[in-house]
């Protein structure tokens, strides 16, 4: 996880953050921004709308997100002020996420 706005630099650093095995084996299905294709090698990349389904997973992960943890909704009174505290609420949200999925 890599935490940072959607520019190109957060990109380089999500894709150098991957095991070396993970970046040389899969397709990455993306939005069409155009960070995202000047990062991830062309034969690894697929742009992909919300139409065709490819990012349907992400889009649910992120509204389970917002769903479970108060602090991720949009006008909400229970965000921390502090960044240090939101991203460890949001670390600790995926561990556990992850742990409980089979």
């Amino acid at each position: 996880m890599v935490v940072g706005d959607r520019s190109a630099g957060t990109a380089r650093r999500l894709w150098s953050a991957l095991p070396r095995g993970y970046r040389t084996g899969v397709i990455v299905f993306t939005d069409f921004l155009a960070s995202y294709r000047a990062v991830i090698p062309a034969p690894r990349h697929r742009a992909a709308g919300k139409g065709t389904g490819y990012t349907a997973h992400i889009e649910r992960f992120g509204l389970t997100l917002r769903s479970r943890c108060a602090r991720f909704a949009r006008k909400t009174r229970t965000c921390s002020k502090c960044p240090r505290n939101h991203l460890g609420a949001l670390w600790y949200f995926i561990r556990l996420y992850s742990q409980s999925r089979p």
